[in-house]
């Protein structure tokens, strides 16, 4: 789902970021008109536009709950869900391909979840530029592009920069919840991890956690299963 770096102008220039790592990349498709028409009705309340100033999550949301932030939700159903099983919480999600932001959407709609936000951008970009230092409550970033092949793995999203990047944002206490279904990304992601100050991992051997009831099974995940796929998920605590 996540692989969301790209300029202030996602849809027309990327010259300016081209040569950091990047969260995504970018697969464009049509929209259906069931999307269309999703993005119309629903991105004046929640859709968010960068307007040069840090986020101020009381003003978007109406409240002081806590706010966790998604990295590459694709379709967002995952997240809808989320979002309609903990209605105390605020989500935003970050999504560069806009038939996602569509479908999210039109998903957020007929669930009528309300404490969700979408941001169509670079995920890169929005953490540096649009989140306040340590006003996160929690990350989650699930099934990011492996980058299968090893002179790839330079591309993945979790590195220790981005790591840190995402420590800052978040406050003592929150959390990192990574979730992955490619062991050689799992093994990397802990390798980064694990090592990656003002964190601690949750699993009390350093490794893997059970997926957590908040995380919804996908049908993606539900068949992997039955084919004998693992996944593995990860949480981290800002220490």
């Amino acid at each position: 789902m996540a692989d969301s770096a790209q300029t202030n102008e996602p849809r027309t220039s990327e010259g300016r970021y081209m040569r950091q790592v990047r969260s995504f990349v970018r697969r464009e498709g049509r929209l259906t008109k069931g999307q269309a028409g999703a993005l119309e009705r629903q991105w004046p309340t929640m859709g968010i536009e960068f307007d040069g100033e840090q986020l101020d999550f009381v003003a978007i949301f109406g409240n002081t709950n806590p706010v966790v932030l998604e990295i590459g939700f694709g379709m967002g159903k995952s997240l809808v869900a989320m979002g309609k099983a903990a209605p105390e919480t605020n989500f935003i999600g970050v999504e560069v391909h806009t038939p996602g932001v569509g479908a999210c959407l039109l998903e957020a709609e007929q669930q009528d979840v309300t404490n969700l936000r979408v941001i169509e951008h670079d995920a890169v970009v929005v953490l540096k530029e649009w989140i306040a230092e340590h006003s996160l409550d929690g990350v989650q970033i699930f099934f990011p592009d492996p980058w299968h092949k090893k002179r790839h793995h330079k591309r993945r999203l979790i590195q220790a920069d981005f790591v840190a990047l995402l420590r800052s944002k978040l406050k003592e206490g929150g959390v990192l919840h990574l979730a992955t279904d490619w062991e050689n990304y799992a093994e990397h992601m802990l390798e980064i991890m694990n090592v990656a100050p003002g964190y601690a991992n949750q699993a009390a051997d350093g490794s893997y956690i059970p997926r957590p009831e908040e995380r919804p099974l996908t049908k993606f995940e539900q068949r992997g299963q039955r084919l004998g796929h693992g996944v593995w998920d990860m949480k981290y605590t800002a220490i």
